[in-house]
């Protein structure tokens, strides 16, 4: 063969490679990425051509679907009570995507879980009848606490501290995800994204805020395990006023004639005795209070039930004077309202924190389980000792102290108040804070955790007994009552 053909058939040949190579590229891998971009509208119109699945609450759907008038995308989400329960499901749009419930349940929802198919359609590649989700809200619950915060700023969360279930999650303002779920709503859609209450936010696990004076019960726990302290009613040495180590900016108390002297955890917590705390945490040192924080759920970027809460925080390499302030919720101390129940429900429960969860199980479309998660696993973070001790002396809160809104009559509760600071030198309204438990005398339990963001109380009227005791009161008689 002629030198010069054979060099153009080898060439000839090797694009002809190229080109399989290639085809074959484009086929088995780029064909995937083409598939899952979210800007294919093939997607959408493959995942709105039939009803979707539902989420429930309480045996009943939260959610539905409606035919839509005209257009390549068949049906729409809509919801019931939406405003009431989007914290809970998220939205799923036919343009902007799916959040929550919505987005990490959506393959079970659309009908394209592979658990969903039968032989056949495995063969065929027909799109299976789609799946519902099952949570675990108490629906008493969820709308007492929606009720209860009103028209405020802020968020709620109840637990079962026993098994970890969600009760109830709520978070103000809300929003309707129904007015974001179809093809023609970007005007909503703006409305909701710029405005400046960002109800789209769930506060209650999306938006870690300091903690305030709710975070001294978990100075306390490290104390008591530590041994630094024998017992809730052991005197702890504790000066009043007491100065920040290092500086000369002295540290006060709200109440000036509390007894807060080398005052006992018991009677520390029920006047909410700044200096005690703050001392507390230097004295343990910040590695201790680290470890106890941790031990309930700070620090970790993944705690899932079954949606991500955001990190709640408490911070590393401060000096001695940081150190005190994280004892009293401040510096870079930061907590969700999701945190702050599990540190109630962890007291409540003996010392053991049960992993808290919001989706029970989910079924398929005949109504049989595919996988259930009513276990989420727990571990001990105290000791009962230490659990009985504070669990008395947030009893003594709201007996005697500064709890008293969370006062239920037949039931036995515990709590803290907070407030924290908001703003440079606290210039801007403080965050209100009430973290609790209750006990009915048939054996129910829940913990609850309300924050307040902003409210229309005035600025001296702002505290965890005035504005966040009655909502957690509203949550914890709820739950008892169902």
């Amino acid at each position: 063969m002629n030198k010069t053909i054979r060099h153009a058939s080898v060439f000839a040949l090797l694009l002809v490679l190229a080109l399989l190579v290639r085809a074959t590229w484009v086929q088995f891998y780029d064909s995937k990425a083409l598939a899952d971009d979210k800007l294919n509208r093939r997607n959408a119109i493959e995942q709105y051509a039939n009803p979707l699945g539902d989420i429930i609450v309480g045996g009943e759907a939260i959610t539905g679907s409606e035919r839509t008038k005209g257009g390549d995308l068949a049906y729409k989400r809509t919801y019931k009570d939406g405003d009431l329960y989007s914290p809970v499901t998220g939205y799923s749009s036919q343009v902007y995507g799916a959040t929550q419930l919505e987005g990490i349940y959506k393959d079970l929802l659309d009908g394209t879980d592979n658990r969903l198919k039968n032989p056949l359609d495995t063969v065929t590649n027909k799109r299976a009848e789609p799946g519902d989700v099952l949570t675990t809200i108490d629906p008493a619950v969820q709308k007492a606490g929606y009720k209860a915060l009103g028209d405020t700023k802020g968020a709620a969360v109840a637990i079962d501290p026993k098994t970890g279930k969600i009760l109830g999650m709520v978070s103000t303002p809300s929003y309707d995800p129904s007015k974001i779920s179809g093809s023609t709503d970007s005007k909503a859609w703006k409305e909701l994204t710029t405005d400046k209450d960002k109800p789209m936010v769930n506060r209650a696990m999306r938006q870690p805020l300091p903690p305030g004076s709710t975070f001294k019960l978990v100075v306390a726990a490290a104390a008591l395990e530590d041994g630094l302290y024998g017992s809730v009613d052991t005197k702890t040495s504790s000066p009043n006023p007491y100065t920040l180590p290092g500086t000369r900016t002295v540290l006060k108390n709200e109440n000036q004639a509390a007894p807060c002297e080398n005052a006992d955890i018991r009677t520390a917590l029920q006047y909410s005795c700044n200096n005690v705390f703050a001392k507390m945490a230097v004295d343990l040192g910040q590695d201790k209070v680290k470890s106890m924080a941790e031990k309930m759920g700070f620090n970790t970027d993944k705690l899932d039930v079954p949606v991500r809460a955001s990190k709640s925080v408490y911070p590393s390499d401060m000096d001695k004077a940081q150190t005190a302030l994280t004892g009293i919720g401040q510096f870079d101390v930061t907590a969700t309202p999701l945190q702050m129940s599990m540190v109630s429900a962890a007291i409540a429960n003996g010392g053991e924190l049960a992993k808290p969860y919001m989706v029970s199980q989910i079924n398929d479309s005949s109504g049989d389980a595919l996988e259930k998660y009513d276990d989420g696993g727990s571990q001990r973070v105290m000791s009962e000792s230490t659990a009985e001790g504070l669990q008395s002396a947030m009893e003594t809160v709201v007996e005697k102290g500064t709890g008293s809104n969370a006062k239920i009559s037949g039931a036995t509760v515990g709590g803290k108040t907070g407030t924290a600071q908001h703003g440079e030198n606290n210039s801007k309204t403080p965050y209100a804070w009430f973290t609790s438990f209750a006990k009915g005398s048939d054996g129910k339990e829940v913990a609850v955790a309300v924050m307040i963001e902003s409210s229309s109380a005035a600025r001296d009227e702002v505290s965890g007994n005035g504005l966040a005791a009655p909502i957690a009161k509203a949550m914890m008689a709820a739950a008892l009552k169902g």
